[in-house]
C-alpha cells in the first residue's frame, strides 16, 4: 500500500509547513479550468505526470496504466517522473511554470493559493455527488484536486492474540479497551500495545481519532472554532487513552528503541498485539505475515473504542490529491488522465484502499467495518486550512509527533507533570492562536 511511511510523513508533517507558503513566481492569479473533454479521439499531446510512487515507475506499473488509458485516449502520450523527495523537489519546481502537467498537490502549498497553481476540475456542488474528499481541495466553491484513493484509521491487531486473551468482541469504550490490553498482558506473551515512539510519525496518527468519538462530520470545523482538549472532546479522549495505555505499563519496555519496519513481522507473528494506524497498513502487515511464515488471516482491523447511539464511527481520509498544472498546454489531456485514473484504473482496488467513488464497494480490508455496521464519515474539510494555520501558530503540532512523544514521556514518568495540566496547556496555546488569527 502506498500510504507508507514516506507518504504519511508528507501528509502529516508536511501539513504543518503550510503557513510557510510557496511564494514562487510559478503561480498565476488568474485561475483556469481544466474541463473534461467531450471526445476522447480529439484529445492529444504529451503530458508529464509527477508522482511519489517511484516504485510503480521503476517496475513499470505506471506504464501499464498508461497503456490502458491509451485504449480510450489513443493520441495522448503519458510520461511519468518519479520523485524520491517528492515534497522537496516539487516545492522548488513550483517556483517556475514547469511542474508537470499532472501532479500531487504538495502539502506545503496553502489551500487559498490552489487557484494560482492548479486548474479547476469543476464545482464542489457537482463533484461531491460522485466523489469523496472534494472539500479538501475546494476554494471558493471550485475543486482543484482529486485523491485517487483513501484510507480509514483504526487499530491493527493480531486476532489470534486477542482471542487467546479471551476477547471475542471489539471494545466499545476506552475503559473496555484498557481492560482488554490488561487481559492480553496477563494471559499472553505479547506486548499489548506498541507505540512506535522512536519512528515518531505513527504517533501523529492519533489525531485521526478526531470525528470518530463524536461521530461528527464537522469535527474539523470544531477544531477551528473550539478547544480540542476540552472535556469530552475527541482529541482529549484519544490522548487520554494513549496516556492510560502507557501509564498502565501496557506497551513495550523501552519506547525509545521501537522500530517501525521490525514491528510489522512482530505483530504478524503475535509478539505485538495492537497498533493504532490505518487501513493502509493492513496490506503491509499481511505481507509481513506471509514473509514471516505467519497466517495473514490473523491480521485484524478495529475502530476506535467509542460508540454514538450504539454505532462505531470512523473517518475517511484522502491520500495525495492529483491536480492539473494551471500552466499546462494540455489541460484537456491532463484532466482526462485524472478522471480516468480516478474512475477507471483500478488503482484503489490494487492497493486495497478506499475508492474515492462514493458508490464503490468497500475494499476487503474494510469488510470487518462493513459487517459491524461502522459508519464511515466524510469529514467536512472547509476549515482544514484554518486548522493547519492555528496548529502552526500555536506550535502545538497535531500533525507532528512531538507533543505525543511528550505525552508518552509524561505517562511513563520520563517527565514531570499531570495529564490534566498538560492537556489544558495544549488547549490554551490552541485557543490563543485562534484569537490571534481572528484578530
Amino acid at each position: 500500500m502506498h500510504m507508507n511511511r514516506r507518504t504519511v510523513l508528507a501528509l502529516a508533517v508536511g501539513a504543518a509547513l503550510l503557513a510557510s507558503g510557496c511564494t514562487g513566481t510559478g503561480g498565476t492569479s488568474k485561475g483556469a479550468d481544466a474541463d473534461a473533454p467531450d471526445d476522447p479521439a480529439k484529445v492529444d499531446g504529451t503530458i508529464t505526470v509527477l508522482t511519489h510512487r517511484t516504485d510503480l515507475v521503476q517496475d513499470e506499473t505506471m506504464k501499464k496504466y498508461a497503456a490502458e488509458f491509451n485504449k480510450t485516449y489513443p493520441k495522448v502520450k503519458v510520461e511519468f517522473e518519479g520523485l524520491t523527495d517528492y515534497e522537496g523537489e516539487v516545492k522548488i519546481r513550483m517556483n517556475t511554470e514547469n511542474y508537470g502537467d499532472v501532479l500531487m498537490i504538495p502539502a506545503v502549498i496553502e489551500k487559498k493559493d490552489y487557484p494560482k497553481f492548479f486548474a479547476s476540475l469543476g464545482t464542489q456542488a457537482e463533484r461531491s455527488k460522485k466523489y469523496r474528499f472534494t472539500d479538501y481541495t475546494t476554494v471558493d466553491g471550485k475543486v482543484y484536486g482529486q485523491s485517487p484513493l483513501g484510507a480509514v484509521p483504526g487499530f491493527i491487531y493480531n486476532k489470534k492474540v486477542w482471542s487467546e486473551a479471551g476477547i471475542t468482541d471489539w471494545p466499545t469504550t476506552p475503559a473496555e479497551f484498557l481492560d482488554d490490553l490488561k487481559a492480553i498482558k496477563s494471559k499472553t506473551d505479547a506486548i499489548p500495545y506498541y507505540t512506535n515512539f522512536k519512528d515518531m510519525w505513527p504517533l501523529t496518527q492519533w489525531t485521526q481519532v478526531n470525528g470518530s468519538v463524536s461521530c461528527d462530520e464537522q469535527a474539523t470545523t470544531k477544531l477551528a472554532e473550539g478547544d480540542p482538549w476540552a472535556e469530552g472532546a475527541d482529541l482529549r479522549t484519544a490522548d487520554t487513552l494513549l496516556y492510560d495505555i502507557v501509564r498502565e505499563g501496557l506497551i513495550e519496555k523501552d519506547p525509545t528503541t521501537t522500530n517501525w519496519e521490525a514491528s510489522k513481522p512482530r505483530l504478524a507473528k503475535g509478539e505485538i498485539a495492537t497498533m493504532w494506524l490505518g487501513s493502509w497498513a493492513v496490506i503491509q502487515m499481511q505481507g509481513a505475515a506471509e514473509q514471516a511464515g505467519a497466517d495473514s488471516d490473523d491480521i485484524g482491523f478495529m475502530p476506535f473504542p467509542a460508540q454514538k447511539n450504539g454505532t462505531f464511527c470512523a473517518v475517511t481520509l484522502p491520500d495525495y490529491n492529483q491536480a492539473v498544472n494551471v500552466n499546462s498546454d494540455h489541460k484537456d489531456a491532463a484532466r482526462a488522465w485524472i478522471d480516468w485514473f480516478t474512475d477507471k484504473s483500478g488503482y484503489a482496488d490494487a492497493n486495497l484502499a478506499l475508492s474515492p467513488l462514493k458508490d464503490s464497494p468497500l475494499p476487503d480490508v474494510l469488510k470487518p467495518y462493513e459487517e459491524a455496521g461502522v459508519k464511515l464519515l466524510d469529514i467536512d474539510d472547509t476549515k482544514g486550512a484554518e486548522v493547519k494555520s492555528i496548529d502552526n501558530q500555536s506550535e502545538v503540532g497535531i500533525y507532528k509527533p512531538d507533543y505525543r512523544q511528550e505525552l508518552v514521556d509524561l505517562a511513563r514518568g520520563a517527565r514531570k507533570g499531570s495529564l490534566d495540566d498538560f492537556l489544558t496547556g495544549l488547549g490554551e496555546k490552541w485557543t490563543e492562536a485562534q484569537k490571534n488569527l481572528g484578530s
